[in-house]
């Protein structure tokens, strides 16, 4: 037996809001998303003091409550994520695409990554340290890797760089001693990326959905997020990729992903690592 709820949650209500969301963000919404909906939203009808769903789709079709979007795409989106996960991209990168672009940048000195949908960060503070840990390859080179999220709130998180030290443990010792620093007083029980990775990496809110106004990258990491697209939306995305991405520039997308008839700019070139081909 169903457990009563709090508000009045109907069909048409779902329909609206995964109409709005997909709009938003490009995530193809399923049908059975109907619960996860109610769960995750409840509480924003709940912060705002309305009487039910169908009150929440009106008050987020009036202009004057844009900013409510952010607080619902915040709201839908899943942000799990950890330390060098998938750990054979990060290894890749350090022996195979590291390399090469040293040796086409050389004289420019100069490399770009971009972690597309960052969510909390460990990502972005993942390639960090796999670029500090390349300091004789890149000793003198400007270096950034822009992370993005669309979530504003994981995107905060990011930014922090505060973790509880359960989130870290799986690290060797010898990186959570050089990138890492235990908290003390409030931060107890914590672990805050240190300055060395921290200055290579910028954060920026990106809807993907949306223009890039971003330069060219040597590489891009977009793991676990063409997954919920439909397929237009994953070639229009991938598009943009290869655009943003210097010629034989690498993409790096999660396990399950594949670009498979789906665009042919890219060309597989190990275990869910695409090069740009055109």
């Amino acid at each position: 037996m169903t457990a009563a709820r709090e508000y009045q949650f109907t069909r048409k209500d779902f329909e609206f809001l995964r109409r709005l969301s997909s709009q938003r963000t490009g995530i193809v919404v399923t049908d059975d998303k109907f619960d996860m909906f109610y769960s995750r939203l409840a509480r924003r009808v709940r912060a705002l003091g309305l009487q039910n769903f169908a009150d929440y789709c009106d008050y987020l079709e009036q202009p004057a409550h844009d900013d409510e979007l952010i607080e619902l795409v915040n709201a839908l989106t899943t942000n799990l994520t950890s330390f060098f996960r998938e750990n054979h991209h990060f290894d890749y990168l350090a022996e195979r695409v590291l390399p090469e672009v040293a040796q086409r940048n050389r004289g420019a000195r100069s490399l770009r990554l971009w972690s597309a949908g960052c969510s909390t960060g460990e990502e972005p503070y993942s390639l960090a340290m796999v670029l500090a840990e390349q300091e004789k390859l890149l000793r003198g080179w400007d270096i950034e890797v822009l992370a993005s999220d669309i979530d504003s709130n994981a995107l905060a998180q990011a930014s922090a760089g505060i973790y509880p030290l359960n989130r870290v443990e799986n690290l060797p010792r010898a990186r959570l001693k050089r990138f890492l620093q235990r908290g003390r007083g409030a931060q107890q029980g914590k672990a805050r990326v240190r300055d060395n990775i921290r200055h290579y990496i910028r954060f920026e809110q990106i809807n993907l959905m949306e223009r890039l106004a971003v330069e060219k990258k040597d590489v891009i990491f977009c793991r676990n997020v063409i997954i919920y697209f439909d397929r237009v939306t994953k070639a229009r995305l991938l598009d943009r990729f290869a655009d943003h991405l210097v010629d034989g520039g690498y993409l790096f997308v999660g396990h399950s992903e594949s670009l498979l008839q789906v665009t042919d700019r890219f060309e597989l070139v190990g275990h869910t690592v695409y090069r740009k081909v055109r």
